[in-house]
């Protein structure tokens, strides 16, 4: 096992890139790929001496240059930044339709992501972040998140438009391993949507699927969501499997989603294409309809209000991580470790 480390830490003090080995999957997105410079290649190959396959990577300390700049609490909040799919759900008079809209709400959040592979901030306990949503009909939004665990970690959410008559209340419980060529991570917890407009369906449920990290220590690195995820509301039956793809070595693509709807035991429809791009529906008559549109409704995404730094209280998330942030932004990584470090 060890052989494979020292192979591997001699590939990745070249530059990524360097030969036709290291050449991008030809379907995936530009903005999915990182490549690496050589002097970040030489800390990680550093790093993975530490590394035991199935090993538990919340303890393990990563270099600042992968990091996105921002917490996981703030992270959250790209589930909440096409809110005209969810608004209104509750005047819908078929279950049905507002099960689907509330599968739109979750789907369209997945397409946000920064350029590259990328991890936010681990939240520390006691850690929390808040914005507000000002819409354009004059309406308002209220997001408020917490680190109330650190081992293990877990994030707290709830998001709520009274106006709107929706409430989200949430966890994430992230676990991340180290699988050779890969790092998955996977996520715990639940979306709790409610549609205030219809106490009676009470809560509509909704899982992650994992997250796969690959090419980190040979070949371009890159960002898959895999596995499956639930969506169900117990109170009118209807219940679907969403299934996240992983692109196979000889075949498939990636990005790909793929879901049956069912109400009971009764299938009334499914979900197709590619979450980064278009997902459509189609119900058990045949009938297709758009879900949503990355490539063309993509950009369309509800700014938030954030208190300025110097107004926000010491714990939380922007002004916590300023330092860490201003470090990466400037690409200086000394200074980022430093901040990040005196944080944690």
């Amino acid at each position: 096992m060890m052989g494979l480390f020292n192979q591997a830490a001699q590939k990745v003090y070249k530059p990524r890139g360097a030969s036709d080995e290291d050449k991008v999957p030809d379907d995936t997105e530009p903005d999915d790929t990182s490549i690496l410079d050589e002097n970040e290649g030489s800390i990680i190959a550093s790093l993975i001496s530490q590394l035991r396959v199935g090993m538990d990577l919340h303890k393990v300390t990563f270099p600042t240059f992968v990091l996105e700049p921002r917490s996981m609490l703030e992270r959250i909040t790209d589930f909440m930044s096409h809110p005209d799919l969810l608004f209104g759900a509750e005047n819908c008079d078929d279950p049905e339709e507002r099960f689907i809209r509330v599968l739109q709400y979750y789907l369209a959040g997945w397409h946000i992501k920064p350029k590259g592979v990328k991890k936010p901030y681990n939240p520390v306990l006691g850690e929390f972040f808040r914005c507000r949503y000002d819409y354009p009909d004059g309406t308002r939004g209220f997001y408020i998140a917490e680190q109330v665990s650190h081992h293990p970690p877990v994030s707290a959410f709830y998001y709520v438009s009274p106006a709107n008559k929706v409430c989200v209340i949430g966890e994430l419980r992230p676990k991340s391993k180290f699988l050779g060529n890969s790092v998955s991570t996977t996520m715990e917890g639940e979306n709790r949507v409610c549609l205030l407009g219809r106490p009676e369906d009470k809560e509509y449920v909704i899982t992650m699927p994992n997250m796969y990290a690959r090419g980190i220590l040979w070949g371009k690195m890159f960002l898959e969501l895999g596995d499956s995820c639930i969506a169900k509301n117990e109170q009118t039956g209807h219940y679907a499997d969403i299934q996240f793809k992983t692109k196979g070595y000889f075949s498939g693509t990636y990005n790909a989603v793929q879901g049956r709807i069912r109400r009971g035991n009764v299938e009334t429809g499914e979900i197709y294409g590619k979450w980064s791009a278009v997902m459509e529906y189609k119900n058990s008559k045949g009938e297709k309809r758009v879900l949503f549109d990355a490539t063309k409704d993509g950009q369309n995404i509800a700014p938030k209000w954030v208190a300025p730094e110097e107004e926000q209280e010491p714990n939380e998330s922007r002004r916590l991580w300023s330092k860490l942030t201003k470090a990466i932004v400037a690409k200086d990584m000394d200074a980022a470790t430093e901040a990040k470090t005196a944080v944690e």
